[in-house]
């Protein structure tokens, strides 16, 4: 008899599955069983529909049941439920309008994938023009809301993925868009540096930024926060998170794990040998932490599908885990990371350093550079990258992908300085910037140059223990420096030494970095304490300071 495979959920893990199921075994019954009425569409181009990037909807819509038939000769069943699974004898129950039926199979698919959360007991979250966003339908809500009732403001809650693009989305529709986020910076998964540069993006390009704030109560126009502040709401998106699709492999008494989603070995096979799982909906071992963690991101769910399937149809491949690395277009700036973070490393107990650089993604002299700003996270006793962050408008995303492949090979930063990048005008320069990071990683825990984060820096500043040294040109220092600085230009600074004291460290600000490090040589040579730089400079220091730290001419 031919070996009967049953999935239940399409999108990413499931369709991948299916047609790699296919491959496999070329006379097996596939079955794809979907609660919605799309069974593979582009969930990750949703909010780029609202906002006009993509012109045709249908270009959204990957694969039909048709297509899945006459390629593949999978039956896909759309609006159609699993509520059901007879471990003991093998068969799934599922429910549509055509009524109710058990499905047969020798070996099962789990790929539900998630869904928004909806935060509980808030009052007016009935109201008209509250909406999240995760399947097409949702999309067609939220456009035709916006053709119809013409909303000019809107309050996106949550600043993930989903929220930082559908910020972006609104603001290209012509609305008046806030943003609240109970972290302390969006994209919380990041470190400070970074959250700071997006929030003045979003301030920049006209959005109105509430951190640490909640959303407490909805009014027929209005959003009140847990602060009392009062917003203007014609509509209101819920991005604050996704929770995983447990409900029938809870009932079917499938294993859970510690961290909110379902438990799977490493062939991605669940407590039951018999049934498989992929996606969301799964926790997996993430591959620099070697912790279990929850990934909901469309690559690792495609490959997990892949795996998956091929573990079904009698494989024996391994799934070794996923990184968790991301890239997220906000407005004209690029965000991307890629395994640990400092402060999720710091998390697990791990002995870190992180290293923040700032430099062109091109030559200076070739028209069209963007400073990028790059941080890596490097183990201090064995020097092995543990994990990148990248922002800026050219090249974050080459380079993220760059330190990916290095966590992979479990690189260490003199491997990074020693790498070779290709290199030409128009694209790089003779020492990249991932080059130049190892380069500042080595100077910092040799001892030859100390880095300070912004946050040391400020920390230093404020004990007193430290002075702050500002050796960038008048001319850059007229557009902002640090309240309380000594503004000392690099190129005056051997015949103005007597203006530093020398019973406190100095904290040295340059442009983006490169300067405070050589002009920290210059001061440790002539006998200053060492202090240090601020690694990526005012670059990466003015915005975390307020409004009030800084003297503007």
């Amino acid at each position: 008899m031919n070996n009967r495979y049953v999935i239940i959920g399409g999108v990413a893990a499931g369709a991948t599955a299916a047609a790699r199921l296919r491959r496999q075994d070329e006379e097996a019954e596939i079955t794809l069983v979907e609660k919605g009425p799309y069974v593979s569409f582009a969930n990750c181009g949703l909010p780029y529909f609202i906002g006009g990037d993509i012109k045709r909807r249908s270009k959204l819509l990957l694969q039909t049941p048709e297509g899945f038939w006459s390629r593949y000769r999978v039956q896909v069943l759309l609006n159609t439920e699993a509520v059901e699974i007879d471990r003991a004898g093998r068969r799934v129950r599922v429910q549509s309008g055509e009524g109710e039926r058990w499905l047969n199979y020798d070996k099962l698919l789990l790929a539900q994938g998630g869904r928004p959360v909806v935060p509980p007991n808030i009052a007016g979250l009935g109201r008209e023009g509250v909406f999240t966003l995760w399947t097409i339908p949702d999309m067609d809500k939220i456009d035709r809301y916006i053709k119809q009732r013409q909303p000019q403001s809107a309050v996106v809650v949550g600043g993930g993925f989903i929220g930082l693009e559908m910020v972006e989305a609104l603001r290209a529709r012509g609305l008046d868009v806030s943003l609240v986020e109970l972290a302390p910076w969006p994209m919380i998964t990041l470190d400070s540096e970074f959250g700071a540069r997006i929030v003045q993006t979003l301030r920049q390009h006209g959005v109105s930024v509430y951190m640490e704030k909640s959303l407490q109560s909805l009014g027929p126009a209005t959003a009140v926060l847990s602060d009392g502040t009062e917003l203007a709401a014609d509509l209101v998106i819920l991005s604050i998170g996704v929770r995983p699709n447990l409900e029938l492999a809870q009932n079917s008494g499938l294993k859970m794990g510690d961290r909110g989603g379902l438990w799977v070995d490493e062939y991605l096979c669940t407590s039951d040998p018999d049934i498989y799982a992929a996606g969301d909906m799964i926790e997996i071992v993430h591959r620099v932490g070697q912790e279990k963690t929850r990934i909901p991101l469309a690559g690792p769910a495609n490959r997990q599908g892949r795996i998956a399937a091929m573990n079904m149809a009698g494989g024996q491949e391994v799934y070794r885990g996923g990184l968790g690395t991301s890239v997220v277009k906000i407005f004209d700036i690029t965000v991307a990371s890629t395994g640990l973070s400092e402060k999720a490393a710091q998390g697990m107990g791990k002995d870190v350093v992180g290293i923040l650089l700032v430099k062109d993604n091109q030559v200076s002299y070739y028209p069209g550079g963007e400073p990028l700003m790059v941080k890596l996270v490097v183990d201090r006793s064995s020097h092995r990258i543990l994990g990148a962050q990248a922002l800026g408008k050219l090249g974050v995303d080459k380079r993220i992908d760059a330190i990916a492949a290095a966590l992979m090979g479990k690189l260490t930063l003199e491997d990074l300085a020693e790498t070779d990048f290709a290199y030409a005008p128009p694209y790089n320069s003779g020492n990249d910037p991932l080059n130049m990071a190892a380069y500042a990683g080595l100077n910092h825990l040799s001892g030859y140059s100390v880095q300070l984060s912004p946050q040391q820096a400020r920390e230093l500043k404020e004990s007193g223990a430290a002075v702050v040294l500002d050796v960038r040109t008048a001319l850059e220092t007229s557009d902002g420096y640090w309240a309380g600085s000594i503004l000392i230009p690099a190129d005056e600074l051997r015949h103005r030494m007597e203006e530093l004291p020398r019973d406190r460290a100095i904290v040295i600000v340059s442009k983006d970095g490169y300067l405070g490090h050589v002009v920290a040589r210059q001061l440790r040579q002539h006998g200053f304490p060492n202090g240090g730089y601020v690694g990526g400079g005012w670059f990466a220091l003015e915005a975390l300071l307020e409004n009030q730290e800084i003297i503007r001419a």
